[in-house]
């Protein structure tokens, strides 16, 4: 009886593995799985570039606004190509790949213009693009200010124009979403989905229309 009874025993370890049908079937619901969730996952890695630069745009302009308050002095805000280091000035350029805010020298002062804080924007998301203004100034109350930065080449700050705010875009060839920077004439800065319109109760995060 003990022997039949390990033989039992034997027998059913024998069978506790996968055949080679059920690992077939695993492999090709995996497969399937991986061809649903690649495309998805791709989606969410450009649609999250998107949003970084974004982020990292918003946070520097609100930075420049903030030196402008806090130093009671003009500053400039500009998107550049090249790398703002020390207090040498660089070439402003829209959709550039770095941004900088720097200190507005007033007509017949001796002081030098002075970089504040800058930031790297293609470090975050790469092939995304930004359109809009490449310099911004705010006053020494944080409001946008037409005003020219002496020292920057292409450094010349205007005033919204066919609406009450200066509009970055923001966005990714293939991505589902993009995003935009409002900078509004009194200094609200602000980041919305153009895919909703603004309802201060249901989409507080769309833009104006």
């Amino acid at each position: 009886m003990l022997n039949v009874g390990f033989g039992h025993l034997s027998r059913r370890r024998a069978t506790t593995g996968f055949t080679l049908i059920e690992l077939m079937v695993t492999i090709a619901v995996l497969a399937v799985m991986l061809g649903i969730a690649a495309p998805l996952l791709i989606d969410f890695v450009r649609n999250n570039k998107v949003r970084a630069v974004a982020n990292t745009l918003q946070n520097g302009l609100r930075t420049a606004q903030t030196e402008a308050m806090r130093r009671n002095q003009q500053v400039v805000f500009i998107l550049t190509n090249a790398t703002p280091s020390g207090n040498t000035p660089v070439a402003a350029a829209v959709n550039g790949k770095h941004w900088a805010a720097y200190t507005v020298v007033p007509d017949g002062s001796s002081e030098s213009m002075a970089l504040l804080d800058t930031g790297v924007i293609d470090d975050v998301g790469s092939e995304v693009a930004i359109t809009g203004p490449a310099v911004l100034c705010f006053s020494s109350l944080g409001r946008l200010k037409v005003n020219s930065a002496p020292g920057i080449t292409g450094a010349s700050c205007e005033l919204p124009s066919g609406g009450p705010a200066q509009v970055y875009g923001v966005a990714l060839t293939q991505a589902t979403r993009s995003l935009r920077v409002l900078v509004s004439v009194g200094g609200q800065v602000r980041m919305c989905d153009p895919s909703k319109t603004f309802d201060a109760t249901t989409t507080p995060d769309g833009c104006p229309a």
